[in-house]
Order: C-alpha cells, then sequence, then structure tokens
C-alpha cells in the first residue's frame, strides 16, 4: 500500500507542466470503441483511470500500442462484445467513465452492457438522464443487479431532439457518443458546456462525425454511417492546472504553470484573485504568486463556466488557512464534504450544514494522518499537508493517482518535501506489461 509523506511549511516555486485532460481522456477513450481503423490519441495523461480503460478496450479485441508515455495507438476494428468478461466488470467497477461504453456500444453494436458507475464515493450517480437521452434515441435501456444493459430497436440507433431535465456532464457525453452514428439528426438541449464537452466533439470530428455547437448549451449531431481512424491531442487538464494553482495559494511561492489554456482557468483565478493571490495569464502558461496573507472568500460550484465541483476541495482546503469566515456552497453533488473530516485532524475549523460548509481561518495547519477520500478529496489534503506545520501521512493515495499523473515528481520539482513510501506487503504498479510495446 502506497502513502505520502509530505513535510510542509515549504513555498513553492518553479515550473510545472500539465497534463492531459484526465476528464477528455476518460469520455475519448470509450469513444474510440467506434472507431474503425487506428486512432492515435497523444497528450494522453499517465494515470489509473486511462490505463483501465485502454485494458477494457484491449479484452474486448482493440490492439493497444504505446507509443510513448502519452501517446497511444488504438485499433478497435476487430472489437466486439464476445470480450465482455469478470475480468472487464471487475475493471470498470472501479471508475466513473465506465458508463460512456454504453453509447460507445450502442453507436458501434446496436446493444450494450456495462456495470454501474464505479469511482470515487462522494454522492450518488444517478443516470437517468442518460437512460432518457439513449431512448430517446430508441434503445430499449434497462438497469438490473449493478449492470446497464441496452439494446437499439432496430439494431442501429435513430436521431431525436432531447431535452436534459438538468445539466449533466456525463449524459451530455454518452448522448453526444452515441448519436455521432445514429441514423438522422439528434438535437441535444439543455446540455453541459465543459472543456472536455468541446474536446470530445472535436475527436468525434476528427474521426468523421459532425458534432456542432459542443460548448453552447445545444449540440447538434448528424449521424454518418461509420468513424474513421486519425490522430487528436488532448488538451490541458484544467482541474490539474487549478489543483496547483490552489497548492501555490496555500503554501505561498510562485510558480508558472504551463501547457494550459488560461481561459479555462478563468473560474479558478478569479476566485483566488479575490483572496489575495496573483495571477498573471500568458498565451499557454499562468504564473501564480502568494506572499502575502490569503483572505477570505465564498464559493458556489456551478456547471462551467461557474466554478467547477472538482475544485472544490482543494479551494476549501486553502480556504482553511485564510483569514475570516468563508462559505462553500456544493450545487453539483449531495455528499462533498467528506475531506472536512480529514481536516479537522489537521486544526481546521469546519461546520458542514447539508451543501454549505462554514470554514473559519486558522493561522496554521498541522500535520496529521489523514487519508484520501476521493480524488479530489485526495488533492486537497496534500494541499493541506504541503502548508501545514510539520509532517501529515497520506493514505489511499490511489484515489489520487486515478486523476493527477506524477503529482509526488511535480511538486517536488517545485521544492515541495514529499515522498511516496510503497509498503512491500502490497506491492503496486503504475503501468503493467500489457501496455508494453
Amino acid at each position: 500500500m502506497q502513502k505520502y509523506i509530505i513535510s510542509g511549511g515549504r513555498p513553492l516555486n518553479g515550473t510545472v507542466s500539465i497534463s492531459g485532460a484526465k476528464n477528455a481522456a476518460v469520455a475519448i477513450i470509450p469513444a474510440a470503441l467506434m472507431v474503425r481503423g487506428v486512432c492515435r490519441i497523444e497528450n494522453l495523461p499517465d494515470i489509473s483511470d486511462t490505463d483501465t480503460l485502454l485494458r477494457v478496450l484491449e479484452i474486448m479485441g482493440a490492439s493497444v500500442r504505446m507509443i510513448n508515455r502519452t501517446t497511444v495507438e488504438l485499433d478497435c476494428t476487430s472489437v466486439s462484445l464476445d470480450g465482455l468478461s469478470e475480468e472487464v466488470w471487475a475493471l470498470t467497477r472501479r471508475i466513473r467513465a465506465s458508463y460512456y461504453l454504453i453509447g460507445a456500444m450502442l453507436g458501434r453494436f446496436g446493444r450494450a452492457c456495462s456495470t454501474m458507475p464505479g469511482g470515487c464515493n462522494f454522492g450518488v450517480r444517478p443516470i437517468d438522464q442518460h437512460i432518457k437521452g439513449l431512448n430517446a434515441l430508441g434503445a430499449n435501456v434497462r438497469v438490473d443487479g449493478g449492470f446497464i444493459r441496452a439494446r437499439a430497436e432496430n439494431g442501429r440507433l435513430r436521431g431525436a431532439r432531447i431535452y436534459l431535465d438538468k445539466v449533466s456532464v456525463g449524459a451530455t457525453i454518452n448522448i453526444m457518443i452515441a448519436a455521432a452514428t445514429a441514423e438522422g439528426r439528434t438535437v441535444i438541449e439543455n446540455v453541459a458546456r465543459e472543456p472536455h464537452i468541446v474536446d470530445l466533439a472535436n475527436f468525434l470530428n476528427s474521426m468523421g462525425a459532425d458534432v456542432r455547437g459542443a460548448g453552447t448549451d445545444v449540440i447538434k449531431v448528424r449521424g454518418v454511417p461509420s468513424l474513421h481512424g486519425g490522430t487528436y491531442a488532448l488538451i490541458p487538464d484544467q482541474i490539474e492546472a487549478g489543483t496547483y494553482m490552489a497548492a501555490v495559494a496555500a503554501a505561498g511561492g510562485c510558480v508558472r504553470i504551463e501547457n494550459v489554456i488560461p481561459k479555462h482557468l478563468d473560474c479558478i483565478s478569479s476566485k483566488l484573485r479575490e483572496m489575495n493571490v496573483e495571477i498573471e495569464d500568458g498565451d499557454d502558461y499562468v504564473v501564480v504568486r502568494r506572499d502575502g496573507l490569503l483572505c477570505h472568500a465564498d464559493v458556489k460550484t456551478m456547471p462551467y463556466p461557474g466554478f467547477p465541483t472538482d475544485m472544490q476541495p482543494q479551494i476549501g482546503a486553502v480556504l482553511c488557512c485564510a483569514s475570516g469566515i468563508s462559505a462553500v456552497t456544493e450545487g453539483v453533488w449531495d455528499n462533498r464534504f467528506k475531506y472536512f473530516e480529514e481536516l479537522r485532524k489537521m486544526g481546521a475549523t469546519v461546520k458542514v450544514d447539508g451543501r454549505t460548509a462554514i470554514i473559519i481561518g486558522v493561522d496554521r495547519l498541522t500535520g496529521a494522518t489523514v487519508r484520501a477520500c476521493d480524488l479530489r478529496a485526495g488533492a486537497a489534503v496534500v494541499i493541506a499537508g504541503l502548508a501545514a506545520k510539520g509532517v501529515t501521512r497520506v493514505e489511499d493515495v490511489q484515489y489520487i493517482e486515478r486523476g493527477y499523473e506524477d503529482i509526488v515528481g511535480k511538486l517536488r520539482a517545485l521544492g515541495a518535501e514529499i515522498r511516496c513510501v510503497d509498503e512491500p506487503d502490497e506491492p503496486t504498479s503504475r503501468r503493467t506489461d500489457w501496455l508494453a510495446g
């Protein structure tokens, strides 16, 4: 079992480069299932969630070839549903993005089966909007025994007009993937507008799809018979960049964060500026500097372009070190405040009332043994450890490595005193032999 050991109280200085977007990768890899031919994906983050999805495709019959650490060539021409097995189910139960395989399978084969989404446990993951959209496209979807099963009525989906009852990133992605090869035209209204939604649309279009309107609240898809091979590079990870911005805010220092799209970070930058953190935007970088006292702020998470829910735990950790009283309101998930139980062990003063947390800033957090409750909560306790006095031990770091590429190495390069301890009784490995060659 791995854990991180952090000796806090050191400012961060230097340059860090951001990896490809995790949330784009876990949508684009399942979408590649629909491509007949070689699909080359570049700027792929080296994280466990992408490893898991690539392994699923390989078991189903895809050729998976790693060109280098961040580039993969996939050929899904020979994929079949005969490759679905207990090994696949064990893998798909680990991650939330498993439900994107439903839309991809329906688009490719006219039928589908996958497990209910897994991944981080910070609230229920309703799939009612997924089902509504796929049903509208002519699929019969049912959920039983922990599985989602679907079948197109006539062997192929058909275009439809779909209005989502609430903005849902997952449903937007799943319906868009499925509609790419549906017969006729699909109009999806009240959709999510996150950067990785646009990235998925651009990927599909580069493979021969006809998707328009991504980034607005209406997406129009004209179905094509099939998708062909091609090359596509993922956008940088908005949340990874925001996490390092939050780390500098908490620990102090000055860091240049490269390989970013500053526009995607506006909602994060504006909140940090409100907290007395200096942000300088460049063409493909931001410089984050903090040497004064942190100011309190109120944060409410909202769909993009609002403040992202995936940055709520990180900003919550920063606010624990800010002067005054702050309020954090979670507008997306029902239960995303578990990490405050861990931060209280480090001296944080927080009162949670439903979807709102009231934070009374303290002069300094103190190192303690804490655990990563989920991916972003894990990032939050790491940030707290960087700012804290003394030694922080972070357990259950497998959650963190689901979405952050080499977080220990990147932080060490910025001057943090952090190391990963791998206990020999339960050895783990990042990329396994199935990815070799």
